[in-house]
């Protein structure tokens, strides 16, 4: 009787021990990736994308007219050539973000918090004036770190909100709005009110969201309503911003050259290049490119942008209806109010319906460190929803965990 050979124990192959990983590992990998993340969520995104290059296109012209002297003169498209080296590496950056698992991502969006904040206590510092705000950092090329901390803040802010599900009589609420009087401050400094006015609402959003009881909220509310007071009495970039939008714009206010922009084709637009009001617009290619597209491309495509915008939103709260993790749902929902609270700031401003904010269009504007982070902003939001499609899900309700919690205490 021959004796029966040893069973076969798999182990790690020799390209695994000298640290390569197959090739057929890094396809599965993908294939998980592809089909993990929201690809109707990543297409939408795209789309807007795709819209923004054609704006910045239309755009270039107005704002490489005004930035031209009699030394040199920029070319028409010079803003659009920038604009797609800046795209390319944002989609890099969503894509690297989007691949990280859940852990990972929550992990390396604390670091860039951290790390982002630091940016903003040397900014005063050392930092590079631009227009009369000092808001950019050189490090090789010249950055702004208050867009880089917008994705980690949302993120960073949901893990501290989180910890209520170990312990509900932990000071969340105390430690987050620190955190947020912190940020505040720094940005103030800059000064950078609506980034500041941004970042507010996102963290309102999610103590909201934390179902925290309803006499702190209370409590916000005032503080939120004071700190809006002592802004216009005691901050002139404010106080300068509410007065000229309660005061109505002049037809040399930006506001109001926007508005008219936004106008001035119709429905349908007056044709691609054809826009002659955009030439008189400052910053046309990222503050007040809807304008731009309005002008352009008609009112009919502003509003297509507007559905587009509110369909990535909606997306984002379908993905999370079936989600039973707190954090899961905290992150993507401050995410997404970062971004679409910045869209909407941005177009309410355009229509004057709200103060000037020197905010970018999401996705759409031309921008370097606006476009690389609102891109990782994507990528964070896809790897923290990411699924398995094949895994049951069970769904609880996380408010009724903290409360047998409570009551066991």
């Amino acid at each position: 009787m021959t004796s029966s050979s040893p069973s076969f124990i798999p182990g790690p192959t020799s390209h695994a021990r000298r640290g390569h990983v197959p090739r057929q590992s890094r396809r599965a990998e993908l294939r998980i990736w592809w089909r993990e993340i929201d690809r109707v969520l990543l297409a939408l995104v795209l789309i807007v994308m795709a819209m923004g290059t054609l704006a910045v296109a239309v755009a270039s012209p107005a704002s490489a007219d005004r930035l031209s002297n009699a030394a040199e003169r920029l070319p028409d498209l010079y803003f659009l050539w920038l604009h797609l080296r800046w795209q390319a590496l944002g989609l890099l950056a969503l894509l690297a973000a989007s691949a990280l698992p859940k852990d990972m991502a929550r992990r390396a969006a604390i670091l860039l918090a951290m790390a982002m904040v630091i940016a903003l206590v040397l900014v005063p510092l050392v930092g590079q004036e631009v227009n009369g705000a000092r808001r950019w950092l050189r490090l090789g090329v010249a950055f702004q770190p208050s867009e880089f901390l917008k994705p980690a803040f949302a993120v960073a802010l949901a893990w501290i909100l989180s910890w209520r599900l170990r312990d509900p009589n932990l000071p969340v609420l105390a430690i987050s709005g620190a955190a947020m009087a912190l940020v505040a401050g720094l940005l103030m400094a800059q000064p950078d009110f609506g980034s500041t006015v941004l970042f507010f609402g996102v963290w309102f959003v999610l103590v909201l969201l934390a179902d925290l009881p309803v006499q702190r909220l209370a409590w916000l509310v005032g503080a939120g309503m004071a700190a809006l007071a002592s802004a216009y009495l005691f901050y002139e970039n404010a106080r300068h911003r509410i007065d000229a939008f309660l005061g109505g714009g002049t037809a040399f206010d930006q506001v109001d050259l926007a508005s008219r922009t936004l106008l001035g084709g119709g429905w349908t637009g007056t044709g691609m290049f054809l826009g002659t009001r955009k030439m008189s617009l400052p910053e046309a290619h990222t503050d007040y490119i809807f304008s731009v597209i309005g002008e352009e491309f008609g009112l009919l495509s502003c509003g297509l942008i507007v559905l587009l915008y509110v369909a990535i939103i909606a997306r984002v709260l379908v993905r999370l209806v079936e989600e039973e993790d707190l954090f899961t749902i905290l992150a993507a929902t401050g995410l997404t109010a970062q971004i679409g609270g910045q869209a909407f700031i941005n177009i309410l401003v355009n229509l004057q319906l709200f103060p000037s904010k020197g905010m970018t269009l999401p996705l759409i504007s031309y921008g370097g460190s606006s476009t690389v982070s609102i891109c990782m902003t994507v990528g964070f939001l896809l790897a923290i929803t990411r699924r398995n499609p094949y895994l049951a899900r069970e769904t609880f309700d996380w408010r009724e965990i903290l409360q047998r919690k409570g009551d066991a205490r």
